[in-house]
């Protein structure tokens, strides 16, 4: 039996804190309500022990919000919130720690895509912001494009006291003549010891009704060539895998395609290198 620990899940309620990257005709499976409940009953039918919840909105309010419930529910094991990186890092990390369920949080992330600035993870108040991070004991989840995977290693590099997890393997180009490029850009990444990545979120930048086992291995047996076991982490993107047909569908996929693994390498990604990445629990 495996025992695993989701490292990407969000929930969100829309009166709180509204999702304004939801486009309501293409995602109409997901623009609605996910809240605590339905996270805890979606681990719970899945077999899944615990979860790290991760924002979704760059806003302060909703990592305040998601602490609180995280303190209230066991199953989830941190939080992955949000702070202005170009602002006092220091001093809003001890805000947060010092509310209901502070001690919950284990990284910060930043939706970089509503920034107009592609380059923006390269300036030098975010860089500092990094920087902090990492003296403070926090992960940076990566949310980029693929073709910024060159952006992400040279802050990677530049930043090496600080965890970077890559969510979304970088956004996998898999309906795209790109996916060489991406392989070139991901090793590059992994050339840095201070990067892991989440084998997460690539059905869904795949044909949402089309994506199959055959063609989603080259992708997986990539990334454990050029990270390892000992740095890639399960998570489901739930509820946003619900437009690709759901957290079953997703896992049941992710456990054929680590079968043939060893007990320790599957051990690694199902939940062990989140534990410590994250420093969990």
């Amino acid at each position: 039996m495996r025992h695993l620990l989701d490292s990407h899940l969000h929930m969100w309620e829309r009166a709180k804190h509204p999702q304004p990257w939801l486009d309501a005709q293409p995602m109409s499976a997901i623009d609605r309500d996910f809240p605590p409940g339905a996270a805890v009953a979606e681990l719970a039918l899945h077999g899944v022990d615990g979860c790290v919840v991760v924002q979704a909105v760059n806003e302060l309010s909703e990592t305040v919000d998601l602490l609180a419930v995280a303190h209230a529910t066991p199953e989830i094991r941190g939080v992955v919130g949000w702070l202005d990186l170009t602002a006092h890092v220091p001093e809003q990390i001890r805000m947060l720690r010092g509310l209901p369920g502070g001690d919950l949080l284990v990284g910060v992330r930043h939706v970089t895509f509503v920034e107009a600035d592609p380059r923006w993870l390269a300036r030098d108040d975010v860089r500092r912001g990094l920087s902090d991070l990492g003296d403070a004991g926090l992960a940076f989840d990566v949310l980029i494009a693929h073709h910024q995977l060159p952006l992400a290693t040279d802050v990677a590099r530049r930043v090496p006291e600080t965890s970077f997890v890559l969510d979304h393997g970088g956004k996998v180009p898999m309906r795209s003549t790109e996916l060489a490029m991406w392989a070139r850009d991901l090793t590059e990444l992994a050339g840095c010891p201070n990067v892991a990545m989440k084998v997460s979120g690539i059905v869904t930048e795949d044909d949402w009704h089309g994506w199959s086992n055959v063609r989603l291995r080259p992708v997986v047996e990539h990334a454990l060539a050029t990270f390892g076991s000992e740095r890639l982490l399960f998570g489901s993107d739930w509820p946003v895998v619900e437009l690709a047909g759901g957290y079953g569908r997703w896992l049941t996929a992710y456990l054929e395609l680590t079968d043939d693994l060893s007990q320790t390498e599957r051990d690694a990604i199902d939940g062990v290198n989140a534990t410590r990445i994250y420093g969990l629990s």
